[in-house]
């Protein structure tokens, strides 16, 4: 820690409420860059150490619930209620939803994030477009993801990130280490009956 931060006790926690501010506010989804943003706002110098994923995502449950309260909650349940009619839909390819719709952080540019488990990412194209569903690919950020098809709902956009079967039982983490929670059908439903 620099001799700079030290004097200004409380930096971290001033980047973590920025970038979580910023996240909420004006859409941005990725946290590195919300919080290099913050920063930038603040004033702060490049070198400056960020607060992890974790103290931003707290914030950001913080400014939801105090700003956006029952908008916020409504939206989650929302999106939560078109993950787990894609989730029923794509069940064949052992669906999970992930990110921030599970992890109640979803905001109005959040997109739903569902894990599929195929032999190949045509099978779910053909699937999908079987059924009329347009698809569109973007390039996956992670080298065990075989591709990610986007498709819209009337909701939200939802990436569907598709994973060979043999990574189905293994953990995955985030960027930061943290474990990457996912949770199935049944489990979608149990929550959103609470």
């Amino acid at each position: 820690m620099s001799r700079q931060e030290r004097l200004r006790p409380g930096v971290r926690a001033s980047i973590a409420s920025a970038a979580a501010r910023l996240m909420a506010e004006d859409g941005i989804t990725d946290y590195h860059q919300a919080k290099k943003k913050a920063a930038r706002q603040l004033g702060l110098p490049e070198h400056t150490a960020f607060p992890d994923n974790a103290e931003v995502e707290a914030e950001l449950r913080a400014y939801r619930s105090l700003y956006q309260g029952e908008e916020h909650e409504e939206r989650v349940a929302a999106l939560r209620q078109t993950a787990l009619e894609l989730l029923d839909l794509l069940g064949d390819f052992h669906p999970y939803l992930t990110g921030s719709v599970l992890e109640g952080t979803a905001g109005e540019h959040s997109n739903i994030d569902i894990l599929l488990f195929a032999d190949s990412a045509k099978e779910v194209e053909i699937f999908l477009l079987n059924r009329g569903i347009d698809v569109e690919h973007v390039d996956p950020r992670n080298e065990r993801v075989e591709a990610v098809l986007v498709i819209e709902t009337d909701t939200a956009d939802a990436n569907l990130v598709v994973m060979p079967p043999h990574l189905e039982r293994v953990a995955l983490k985030y960027r930061d280490g943290r474990p990457r929670e996912r949770i199935r059908a049944e489990g979608l439903r149990a929550l959103l009956s609470e």
